[in-house]
């Protein structure tokens, strides 16, 4: 027998002026902006994925796949979740892209909405999976965690409209506590922004001039971040000009972050999830009057079964994020179900842990990677996007992320590792890997690969503004050591 939804509940989760949904503009757009969103991402991998996990690549899928059955067999399917196991080659690895940016337009067209989304999901999730350590970003996970939730959309359940409010409150309070939790003196002395604006991973030409502004104004942004992050998410459970105080905060401080930093969607899709902080009353006169009365007419209204099974995720979610508390705040023991409840979901990507910028660097320091045919005379390979050649001014390069370049800042903050991703980028230069070479914006050995590569370590500032005009360099920077190969351990 079917389980009903008590009529006192479904009145409120369907209104009587249902002919006017309160959240179907705010549905429709938002679906919009996720395909776009989904299609920026799946368009950025489909230009480096052969040269980051191909056959050819730093990091080969295949052999990733080899290992993971010979660790887990069967269960190894479950564990590293990816349609590539069904096929890993470089012609396999473009179509999933392809197909994802097929599924986006779809999505964007309102075409096959419901199979759209669960491809979407699906197909990022495999790439997201088999890119190991390239696709270990925060963004990734969430645009997979916003993109599971709609496809409950489709059901027109009132209960999404609380898993999205829930999703943008917790990754904004997340954000602020991470930056306490840290111990980081600059973010306790308000001194963050200080370096942030130099440190980051791939600042934006505004970057440089908001570096130099006043350090009282960077200490009035800090506090204002803080308060943004530990106290207005509240306020989206608050009555309505709370929720949409909070609603305009959010896209303020995530509007600044774009302006000087690049970091592909992960912003632009906090910002579209914020529209769920508004309904229709918000957008109705902002939009053509026969766009709003046909997309009103298309809402779905939903039966019993929406609503029992958009509710017991709710729950279910409130669950899990209340047990990933409790297991990373205290030495108690969980028992084998709850745990297995959190890394599934983690697995799967469905429920994440977020908390961006915990601790700020106060240096920058950037690997500088050359080649040599004689041991003496060395040329620097450039990158797309990292800084390298100290005359080269800073760009844009949002909603697109050069996954290699982002993995080069990350390196430069600890030791190298021979076993590591960094040590096969560097065996794929000296064997003049071509999807490799691709991600690379010069090659100065076109013919052949170099007999020797190295990669040497820097200390980069800005140059003051008055430097800049003189010589015409954005950078100056200091040499710090080899970094690769890595010296030698010595025995005895």
């Amino acid at each position: 027998m079917l389980l009903r939804v008590p009529d006192s509940i479904k009145r409120r989760l369907n209104p009587p002026d249902s002919s006017e949904p309160p959240f179907a503009l705010v549905n429709w757009l938002f679906l919009r902006g996720l395909a776009l969103i989904y299609l920026a991402a799946f368009a950025s991998m489909s230009v480096q994925i052969e040269g980051l996990i191909g056959v050819q690549g730093i990091l080969p899928i295949e052999a990733k796949l080899t290992e993971m059955a010979a660790i887990y067999g069967s269960a190894g399917y479950f564990e590293f979740p990816t349609l590539f196991w069904l096929a890993a080659s470089d012609p396999a690895l473009k179509l999933v892209c392809y197909a994802g940016i097929a599924a986006s337009l779809l999505l964007l067209l309102n075409i096959a909405q419901k199979a759209a989304l669960i491809l979407c999901y699906l197909l990022y999730l495999s790439v997201t999976v088999a890119g190991q350590d390239f696709f270990s970003f925060q963004w990734d996970v969430f645009l997979l965690e916003s993109g599971f939730i709609g496809i409950f959309l489709s059901w027109g359940s009132r209960f999404n409209v609380f898993l999205y409010r829930w999703l943008i409150a917790r990754f904004m309070f997340m954000g602020g506590v991470v930056k306490l939790a840290s111990g980081d003196p600059a973010w306790a002395k308000l001194t963050a922004l200080n370096y942030h604006y130099l440190t980051e991973p791939l600042p934006t030409p505004l970057a440089y001039y908001a570096y130099f502004l006043p350090s009282w104004f960077h200490k009035l942004c800090v506090a204002g971040v803080l308060w943004l992050e530990l106290i207005v998410p509240f306020f989206v459970f608050l009555p309505r000009p709370f929720r949409l105080f909070a609603a305009w905060s959010f896209i303020g401080l995530q509007s600044a972050i774009i302006l000087t930093g690049n970091y592909n969607f992960f912003n632009l899709l906090t910002i579209l999830l914020c529209i769920w902080l508004f309904d229709d009353r918000d957008l109705a006169g902002r939009l053509p009057a026969r766009l709003v009365a046909h997309i009103q007419q298309q809402q779905p209204r939903p039966g019993d079964a929406a609503h029992l099974i958009a509710g017991s995720w709710t729950a279910f979610v409130l669950i899990v994020c209340a047990l990933t508390a409790w297991m990373h705040n205290t030495q108690g023991r969980t028992p084998q179900i709850f745990r297995s409840w959190v890394l599934t979901t983690s697995t799967f990507a469905v429920i994440n842990q977020y908390g961006p910028f915990g601790v700020i660097n106060t240096e920058r320091h950037e690997i500088i990677i050359e080649g040599s045919d004689d041991g003496r005379t060395w040329k620097a390979y450039e990158f797309n996007d990292k800084p390298g050649d100290l005359s080269r001014n800073l760009r844009w390069n949002i909603p697109h992320q050069p996954r290699l370049d982002w993995q080069l800042w990350f390196a430069a903050l600890e030791k190298p590792r021979l076993d590591g991703w960094f040590a096969a980028f560097m065996a794929r230069l000296q064997d003049g890997s071509p999807p490799v070479l691709a991600l690379l914006r010069t090659n100065p050995f076109p013919g052949r690969p170099p007999v020797f590569v190295r990669a040497m370590l820097y200390r980069y500032a800005y140059a003051t503004p008055e430097q800049r005009t003189q010589t015409g360099q954005l950078w100056q920077r200091e040499a710090i050591g080899q970094y690769w190969p890595p010296p030698r351990p010595e025995f005895g």
